[in-house]
């Protein structure tokens, strides 16, 4: 059905040219870590985009390329046929932080934007005035951000971005920050500005990480594979605003996204180095063992009793897609649930883990630890080989460095910390960052 759906219009006449996008930056060893690799899109007329994918994949990069604020190391984003370079007039941006200036009111705020461009004040307060009424935000002129609620700081985010009459609005996470029932009507807000057309915007394109988010604003998502950064897919969403989050149709598109995003995943290795440390570059989500644990018993309760959706998973545990693929991630790597058919299931390993004592869940979780994490056991011998059985952070952390960059070798180093330390394999000191075999 979902198949039957999709249809791209591609008559639509093109705003923003995305062609083979490149980022990347430098590692301490002088390799490059790709963030970004060969991505290529358009933003047309009267649509908006969502890019969907998990944290690290480069979404808000590829966003700030788009905008103009960050040059690729190759590639080139055209706006209305001419090359974007630095932040240019018609793209504006709303933020995840409200980003306001706190000695300033509202109306202030507002005008700041007007201001730079050197429009007159009798002007730039008519127009300031006409979004701040546009946003829903009338009688709040006078009001310093102090004074105001995080939806309401936001909307001043959007006055502030839709003043100055643009062509393309894009938004880096702009919802994220808001407690779910504020941005759930921001979001319908925000909807109904753009389909009774009451700005001059032509084009919106969105970053997020919720998978609902994108599905009830969007009217096509790409999705973003990680490490690097690429186009894992596009689809449609050929639903008619408003739309309503139970409706089959919406669930069903939903549910293939999901599935999209955990699709051929696998842990990542690194290539370089000796047979001895082959594999310890695998980058590690950082996930806190009870997480997993938890995730687990969720997973073995009925009714779902050792299989379930990610999505269903995901409202049972009031975990969006950006928390929920890397404890699903975690689970897989220590072999304690796999995919099949779309849907997560328990691995034998799992079930036992999840009916265990408490000590016979430890036990089980460090064994699968030194057969799945290959850091896990390279620390474990280090540690075993050394007198007095000791090592400080700094013994791997550049060896992690060689395969990742710096702040992936962190995440990852401080993501084996904690499933070593559940596991009782090794003991670490954070005072004197060191590791040992005994507390």
């Amino acid at each position: 059905m979902l198949e039957a759906m999709r249809s791209q219009d591609v008559s639509a006449k093109a705003v923003l040219d995305l062609s083979h996008i490149h980022q990347a930056f430098p590692r301490p060893n002088g390799d490059s870590s790709v963030v970004l690799d060969d991505i290529s899109f358009s933003l047309r007329e009267g649509e908006i985009v969502g890019v969907l994918g998990r944290s690290g994949c480069g979404k808000s990069t590829l966003l700030r390329i788009a905008s103009g604020l960050m040059r690729p190391t190759s590639g080139k984003v055209t706006y209305e046929g001419a090359p974007v370079d630095r932040p240019a007039k018609g793209i504006a941006m709303v933020f995840q932080t409200f980003a306001l200036f706190p000695w300033l009111t509202v109306l202030q705020n507002v005008m700041a934007g007007l201001d730079a461009l050197g429009m007159k004040e009798a002007q730039a307060r008519e127009k300031a005035l006409a979004a701040i009424e546009l946003i829903g935000l009338d009688g709040f002129e006078t009001a310093y951000p102090r004074e105001l609620s995080g939806g309401m700081r936001q909307r001043v985010g959007f006055a502030r971005a839709l003043v100055v009459d643009p062509v393309i609005l894009l938004m880096d996470e702009a919802f994220s920050a808001l407690d779910v029932l504020t941005a759930e009507t921001l979001r319908s807000d925000f909807i109904d500005i753009w389909t009774e057309k009451k700005t001059a915007i032509k084009s919106v394109m969105l970053v997020t990480h919720n998978i609902e988010e994108a599905v009830f604003l969007c009217d096509r998502i790409i999705v973003l594979a990680s490490n690097p950064g690429r186009i894992a897919t596009e689809l449609e969403v050929p639903l008619p605003q408003p739309r309503e989050r139970l409706a089959p149709e919406f669930r069903e598109i939903v549910d293939d996204i999901y599935a999209r995003m955990t699709a051929g995943r696998g842990p990542q290795t690194g290539e370089k180095g000796d047979a001895a440390l082959a594999g310890i570059g695998m980058r590690l989500p950082v996930v806190p063992s009870l997480r997993i644990a938890d995730f687990l018993d969720m997973l073995a309760l009925p009714p779902l009793s050792g299989k379930a959706d990610l999505r269903v998973l995901g409202e049972r545990l009031r975990l969006e897609v950006d928390t929920l693929l890397p404890v699903e991630e975690a689970a897989q790597i220590l072999g304690f649930v796999e995919m099949k058919g779309g849907a997560l299931h328990l691995t034998a390993a799992g079930k036992i883990f999840a009916g265990d004592t408490a000590e016979g869940r430890k036990k089980l979780f460090g064994e699968h630890l030194l057969r799945s994490v290959p850091l896990a056991a390279h620390i474990r011998r280090i540690l075993s080989e050394r007198s007095p059985h000791a090592a400080p952070r700094g013994r791997f952390l550049p060896e992690l460095q060689d395969h990742l960059t710096p702040h992936e070798a962190d995440q990852t180093l401080t993501a084996v910390i904690d499933w070593g330390r559940y596991a009782e394999i090794f003991a670490y000191d954070h005072k004197h960052h060191r590791f040992s075999l005994t507390p």
